[in-house]
C-alpha cells in the first residue's frame, strides 16, 4: 500500500473549513449578521471543545497568522480609501483613532480595575486590547441590508477603523512592557509611542511612493507578477517599519492609501486581487482564533465579560467619541451613530494573544474576557446597526457603482488615461448627441453605461442624465471635459 502524504489530512481540513466559511459568508449576508461571528463559530466547532476535536492551543502561531492577515487587510483598506472622501474628516478621524482609543482604554481600564480587582496597569492593558473598532464588519452588514449612511459619517468610520489599530497595538505593547518591567516610566512609554507613530508614518509614505514609482517605471515580464510585487511591498513595508522601531500596521495602511490614490499599471486588477486576499486573510484569521478558544472556559467569565461589554458599548465608546469630537463640527445624531458603531472585531482577539506570549499572570483571563466582549459586541451592535441608523434618520440608499467591463493599461510613455465619469442630472451635455459635444480632438467616448446595459457609442448617440461614460483622453483634456460635461476636477479623482 502506498503511504499517504502527511499533508493530505491538513489540506483536507483546511479545504473543508474554507468551504464552510464561504457558505457562512453567504448565510451572514442574508441574516445581516457579521461574517466574523460565523467564521469564529466554525473555528470553535472544529476546535478542541467542539465536535471537530482539532486540538489547537498555539498562541504564537495564532498571533503570527493574525498579524500577517491584519497587515494585508489594512493594505487593502488603504487601497480602497478615497482621499477625496476622507479629506473633510481627516482631523476628526485622527482624533477618534488616537484620543478616542486612549479614552476608551482609560474608561475600560478603570472599570476593570474595580470589578475584576486587577492592578491599574492590568486594567488599562485590558482597556487597550479592546479599544479598536472593526468597521469592515459594519459595512458588510449595511451592504447586506442595502443601507448607507448620510453625510460624512461613513468616511469618518472608515478612516477611524483603518487608523485606530496601530494606536491600540502601541498601547497594548507599551502596557505589557510596563507590567513586565515595573521601572518603565510614563515618559519612556510616551517616547516609544511617538517614535513608533513617526517612524511608521515615514516608512509608509516612503514605501507607498517607492512602490508607485516602481510600478510605473519598470514593466515586469508577465502580468501575473504584479500581484507578487504588491505582496512583497506589504511584507517589506511592515517588516521594515517594525525593524526600525516603527508601527508596521500604520505603515502598510499609509502605503495602501498612497498607492490607491495614484495611477499605476494594472491598478484595477491589483485592487481586486488585494480585496480577495483580504477576504481570505479575514477568514483564516477568524478560523484560527476560533480554534484557539476553548468554549468550556467561557462560562466562568460570562458575568464580568457581559458587564465589561455593556459598559464598553453604552458608556465607554459613546463617551470617548463625544470627547474626541468635542470641537468637531458634527451634529449630535452623527456623533451618536459613530458612538454606537464601535463594533469590536478580530483585532482585540489578536491583541489578547500578546499577554499570553508575554507570560503575564492574568493573560488567560484577559483572553477569555476579550473573546466574550467581542462576541457580545458583534451580537448586540452588529445586529442593530441598520435599526439605529434608521432611528437616527441617517439612513441613505446604498450607492451602486457600475462595474465597467474595460480596463486601460497604459504604457510608461503614454499620457492618455481612461476616465470613468457619471453624467450629472444638470449636465449641459444631457440630451445632446456625441457629435455635438465639441469634445477635445484627443478625447474619445469609448463606452456608455445606461442602467444595466452598455452601449457602443456612435456619433448620433444621445446622452442621458446618469449615463456612465468611459472616455479615453489626454490628462490635459480634463478642464475641457469638465466644461463640456458639467463636472468638477474631483470627479476625475484629482
Amino acid at each position: 500500500m502506498v503511504p499517504s502524504d502527511p499533508l493530505s489530512p491538513v489540506m483536507l481540513i483546511t479545504a473543508v473549513l474554507l468551504l464552510a466559511a464561504l457558505g457562512a459568508s453567504k448565510l451572514s449576508y442574508r441574516l445581516g449578521v457579521p461574517g466574523l461571528l460565523l467564521f469564529i463559530a466554525i473555528g470553535m466547532l472544529a476546535g478542541s471543545d467542539g465536535p471537530g476535536g482539532i486540538w489547537f492551543d498555539d498562541a504564537r502561531l495564532s498571533q503570527s497568522v493574525g498579524v500577517i492577515a491584519l497587515a494585508f487587510i489594512l493594505f487593502s483598506g488603504g487601497l480602497e480609501t478615497d482621499r477625496r472622501a476622507i479629506r473633510p474628516v481627516l482631523w476628526q478621524g485622527l482624533s477618534l483613532s488616537t484620543l478616542g482609543v486612549a479614552f476608551t482604554a482609560l474608561l475600560i481600564g478603570t472599570f476593570a480595575h474595580f470589578i475584576l480587582k486587577t492592578t491599574w496597569l492590568e486594567g488599562l492593558l485590558l482597556g487597550a486590547i479592546v479599544s479598536s473598532t472593526d468597521a469592515a464588519a459594519v459595512f458588510s452588514i449595511l451592504r447586506s441590508k442595502s443601507v448607507s449612511m448620510k453625510g460624512r459619517t461613513q468616511p469618518l468610520l472608515e478612516l477611524e477603523s483603518g487608523s485606530n489599530d496601530p494606536m491600540a497595538v502601541l498601547l497594548t505593547v507599551g502596557l505589557i512592557e510596563a507590567i513586565s518591567q515595573p521601572d518603565t516610566g510614563p515618559v519612556r512609554l510616551l517616547a516609544i509611542l511617538v517614535l513608533q507613530l513617526a517612524v511608521g508614518a515615514v516608512a509608509g509614505y516612503a514605501a507607498g511612493r517607492a512602490a508607485l514609482w516602481t510600478l510605473n517605471r519598470f514593466k515586469l515580464e508577465s502580468d501575473g507578477l504584479y500581484p507578487a510585487f504588491t505582496i512583497a511591498v506589504v511584507l517589506l513595508t511592515y517588516s521594515g517599519a517594525s525593524l526600525l522601531q516603527g508601527n508596521g500596521f500604520l505603515a502598510v495602511y499609509l502605503a495602501g492609501i498612497l498607492l490607491g490614490n495614484g495611477d499605476f499599471l494594472h491598478k484595477r486588477s491589483l485592487v481586486r486581487f488585494h480585496d480577495a486576499l483580504a477576504w481570505l486573510m479575514q477568514i483564516a484569521m477568524f478560523l484560527v482564533l476560533g480554534l484557539l478558544v476553548f468554549p468550556s472556559q467561557l462560562p466562568p467569565v460570562a458575568l464580568p465579560g457581559l458587564l465589561l461589554a455593556l459598559f464598553l458599548i453604552f458608556i465607554a465608546r459613546p463617551a470617548a467619541v463625544f470627547a474626541a469630537l468635542a470641537f468637531a463640527q458634527i451634529r449630535f445624531r452623527q456623533k451618536a451613530l459613530v458612538g454606537w458603531v464601535g463594533l469590536r472585531g478580530a483585532v482585540p482577539i489578536i491583541l489578547a494573544t500578546f499577554p499570553l506570549l508575554a507570560g503575564l499572570p492574568a493573560a488567560g483571563l484577559f483572553f477569555n474576557l476579550v473573546f466574550f466582549i467581542v462576541l457580545t459586541s458583534v451580537l448586540l451592535q452588529g445586529t442593530t446597526i441598520p435599526l439605529v441608523t434608521r432611528l437616527l434618520k441617517l439612513e441613505a440608499p446604498l450607492p451602486t457603482r457600475k462595474q465597467y467591463p474595460l480596463e486601460f493599461v497604459p504604457t510608461t510613455r503614454t499620457t492618455s488615461r481612461m476616465f470613468e465619469l457619471e453624467l450629472p442630472p444638470d449636465s449641459p451635455a444631457a440630451s445632446l448627441r456625441i457629435l455635438d459635444l465639441n469634445l477635445p480632438k484627443t478625447a474619445l467616448v469609448v463606452l456608455i453605461g445606461r442602467g444595466d446595459t452598455f452601449l457602443a457609442p456612435r456619433g448620433d448617440t444621445r446622452l442621458e442624465p446618469g449615463d456612465a461614460l468611459t472616455i479615453l483622453a489626454e490628462t490635459a483634456d480634463q478642464p475641457a471635459l469638465c466644461a463640456v460635461l458639467g463636472l468638477s476636477p474631483e470627479d476625475f479623482g484629482e
